[in-house]
């Protein structure tokens, strides 16, 4: 007989509030998306509005007691209407518009206006946004179609089928560049091919990326020409084909001139004098606060008891503007305060721009820092850019781990990368050098290095293998 037993076992669980996850989630936006989401806040929530003055009176949130009523915040007089958010951490020279090396729409607003002109319904419109708003920098959307979905139910309480995404997925394929919005390689160069000119070696092409893509990328073109019973020239001429196409759509510099996709930095960094000082671009501090109209409109409805449902209703949406302009304000710190850790850290590179003097730094040097959990800093990096004095530089690109040089020096293992792609760079492509010989290259300047490491920094740097390099 099977014995059957209960027990007791508590759980300690934490759970992220509303608000909580509205602060994460706007921490991994950019400077343009932050915009976009101030615009789409203030359109929905009659409660916020932008503040024209500069005064720095009342910017602190003062915090409501749970349980609060309505007349709780009738009460507070002096409370709410001059509610509002101020900062001063960005250039004094600065004067709320775009500044010069930020022209120019960014990649996702050229999608968004091309996505806009289409015929699609108001869901078509709202799955559209997310999309695009998922695809990486290569223009590619590397996320399964289920997870998207859990994350549109989870965040906005939308019951969507896999189906309907992938409806509006083929019309996001159908923009321009051609590319975007694919899955992976194969699906885009089948993109880019279907809007060839419909010639006999734009069809070769298509048939081998389609049937014969593993073998095309391992270049086994025997085996490729015997199946499809292609000469020498034919296949030559679908090679050629494929390789002219675009294997990163979203790449600002390869489909759509660079003038159109300059970057919109979210630090600025101004180098006077010997001193470093670090700024936010004003743009990612907007002066937001709640519409005294509305609040005054609240007390009205709220003294008379046939328009006390209009007065929760009001109530509602100022908690929301609150909860909205503190995610604001929390970004802006924690953006500020990451970034200053960054520059700190990297104080000799910031001087000049010298590559050779960015020390190894892992997202774990500046949460040690700065107190913040790692996750927020990896948030906090991803997709951010800062201006400096040599130029625009993406804050992802100076995390590095790093290795010791025969003297003893530690290096950035970015430094070693740049040895390798320039030695690529300058190899005879038909006789491309091998992993072995780059390792040899490296040791000979010093850098004790493995041949599986130089494998794995040559992988990262999405440079295929020697074979593969080899051209006909």
């Amino acid at each position: 007989m099977i014995g059957l037993s209960q027990s007791l076992q508590q759980k300690l669980q934490q759970r992220l509030s509303p608000l909580q996850i509205q602060a994460i989630r706007m921490l991994e936006l950019s400077t343009l998306e932050l915009e976009q989401n101030i615009k789409k806040e203030l359109e929905e929530n009659p409660m916020l509005e932008e503040s024209n003055d500069n005064t720095d009176s009342d910017t602190d949130v003062k915090e409501e007691p749970k349980q609060a009523t309505i007349e709780d915040y009738v009460r507070q007089e002096n409370d709410t209407p001059s509610y509002k958010l101020t900062v001063n951490n960005y250039s004094k020279d600065d004067k709320k518009t775009s500044i010069p090396f930020a022209v120019g729409e960014s990649f996702q607003e050229f999608l968004y206006s091309q996505f806009h002109l289409l015929n699609i319904t108001p869901l078509q419109e709202k799955l559209g946004e997310y999309l695009i708003g998922c695809l990486d920098n290569d223009g590619y959307l590397r996320r399964p179609l289920s997870a998207i979905v859990d994350d549109i139910a989870f965040g906005t309480g939308m019951d969507i089928q896999e189906s309907d995404l992938e409806a509006t997925l083929k019309l996001i394929q159908g923009l321009d560049p051609a590319g975007v919005g694919s899955r992976d390689l194969q699906e885009c160069l089948l993109i880019q091919l279907g809007r060839q000119p419909q010639n006999e070696s734009v069809r070769n092409a298509t048939k081998i990326v389609r049937s014969y893509f593993q073998y095309f990328t391992k270049k086994q073109y025997p085996r490729i020409m015997q199946s499809l019973k292609l000469d020498d020239s034919k296949m030559k001429e679908a090679v050629d084909e494929i390789i002219h196409l675009n294997p990163k759509p979203g790449n600002i510099g390869e489909e759509i001139s660079s003038s159109q996709f300059q970057i919109t930095p979210d630090f600025i960094l101004e180098y006077n004098e010997g001193q470093l000082n670090l700024v936010l671009n004003s743009r990612n501090a907007p002066d937001l606060k709640l519409s005294k109209s509305y609040i005054d409109m609240m007390k009205e409805y709220a003294s008379a008891s046939r328009t006390k449902e209009a007065a929760g209703f009001l109530k509602q949406k100022m908690d929301a503007a609150k909860g909205f302009i503190e995610a604001v304000r929390q970004r802006q710190t924690t953006l500020f305060n990451t970034m200053s850790a960054i520059m700190e850290y990297q104080k000799s590179y910031f001087e000049d721009g010298d590559e050779t003097k960015l020390r190894p730094m892992i997202l774990k040097d500046i949460a040690d820092m700065t107190g913040y959990d790692i996750s927020t800093i990896s948030r906090v990096v991803n997709n951010k850019f800062i201006q400096t004095h040599f130029g625009i530089i993406s804050l992802k690109s100076l995390f590095s781990e790093g290795m010791r040089t025969e003297s003893g020096e530690e290096v950035s293992n970015r430094e070693i990368k740049n040895i390798l792609t320039h030695c690529i760079e300058q190899e005879d492509k038909k006789n491309p050098v091998t992993d072995e010989q780059l390792m040899e290259i490296l040791n000979k300047k010093g850098y004790q290095i493995a041949r599986r490491t130089v494998a794995k920094y040559r992988e990262t740097l999405g440079i295929p293998i020697a074979r593969l390099r080899r051209t006909l």
